[in-house]
């Protein structure tokens, strides 16, 4: 389906849009790299390392995205592209990013290498997925209701509630679980590693050191450029595609931008369960999933309309659906299994064939 006139375009915004989610996706792993660094250098847990400031890392260009569309996108079509980026990403966390879990579980356990149950730790995860579904199934009433009042207790409430979770997660005894999973994770800083010292110690068999400060909080500060300027380049993007094939924006950017911006979060996870390191591997995701239910949302409330209808409302629901169906199965089995895992690939399947049946 081409727009006479402007077909030309299409191939060149197209690029533009990979290129845009590639240095978001390049640039959100040298954030998560270097803010590692700096929990350590201000004595955090390698557990909290792991799963608090990991997820959080990750989840930054799903934060940026619908600030940068919302303040610097063309009025409506910029607050509908900012949010479909908030929906979007509990969406593909609940949905696509546990079946390509699950699809990694499945290969890794071939040989015998490894159980397809993963056997993550049941009350951190079934923490994670309640204080998610609560926050998120508040926000789907605030879109439905449109009460200003509500909207901002409920945008006070959400940031209280992740400030008591991440609390909660600190002081639990369960989060040395996480401390022993988490050991050795934590990869050398990208920045150092292209400087000649970096290569010289590699060269002599140096074990990697701690870097100093200034080299980690510089990653951080390149790395967050780099993600708004990605995030930039991602509306404009989105924005003239949807005129071009009169796609949605909201729906368009629900479906293209977490692609590339969840990427991390699965990554990390895949290689954790392959390792057996299944309370990282679901953590990092749920964890996630927390935050997303929090800040982000708290953006949409705030500062756009928040009024969910039609592809919106479906997805807020699908991942509604798809947290039920685990925190569920968490409670009643205790355990999560590959093929479940799979199963909320459906889900996905299901809502992406909703929204082209509306085209």
């Amino acid at each position: 389906m081409v727009v006479e006139g402007m077909g030309q375009s299409a191939p060149v915004e197209w690029f533009e849009l990979a290129m845009s989610l590639l240095l978001i996706l390049l640039s959100a792993e040298l954030f998560t790299n270097g803010i590692e660094w700096v929990g350590e250098r201000f004595g955090l847990s390698e557990g909290a390392v792991g799963s608090v400031l990991a997820a959080v890392g990750t989840a930054l260009p799903e934060t940026l995205l619908p600030l940068v569309a919302i303040f610097l996108g063309h009025g409506t079509s910029g607050k509908d592209i900012g949010i479909g980026a908030i929906l979007g990403a509990p969406f593909m966390l609940s949905t696509l990013a546990m079946f390509v879990l699950g699809l990694s579980v499945l290969i890794f356990a071939r040989g015998g290498r490894r159980s397809t149950d993963l056997h993550g730790n049941r009350r951190v995860l079934l923490q994670d997925l309640g204080y998610f579904l609560v926050m998120y199934a508040l926000a789907v009433v605030a879109g439905l209701f449109h009460h200003e009042l509500f909207k901002w207790g409920l945008a006070a409430a959400l940031l209280i509630g992740y400030a008591i979770y991440v609390w909660r997660h600190f002081a639990s005894p369960d989060e040395k679980v996480e401390e022993a999973e988490a050991v050795g994770e934590i990869r050398p800083l990208h920045l150092l590693r292209l400087t000649r010292v970096a290569r010289r110690a590699a060269a002599i068999g140096d074990a990697p050191t701690a870097p100093p400060a200034w080299a980690s909080m510089t990653q951080v500060v390149l790395a967050l450029i780099g993600i708004l300027a990605g995030a930039r380049v991602f509306v404009l993007g989105v924005d003239t595609i949807a005129r071009v094939f009169h796609v949605p924006q909201l729906a368009l950017a629900l479906l293209i931008a977490p692609v590339a911006t969840e990427l991390p979060e699965k990554f990390n996870s895949v290689i954790w369960a392959r390792h057996g390191k299944d309370t990282l591997a679901l953590g990092n995701i749920t964890g996630a999933m927390v935050f997303q239910a929090s800040f982000p949302v708290t953006v949409g409330l705030l500062l756009t309309p928040w009024h969910l209808t039609g592809d919106a409302l479906v997805s807020a629901l699908v991942a509604l659906a798809a947290g039920s169906v685990l925190w569920l199965t968490l409670r009643f089995r205790g355990k999560l299994s590959a093929s479940l895992l799979l199963a909320q690939g459906i889900l996905f399947a299901g809502y992406v064939s909703f929204v082209l049946s509306r085209l």
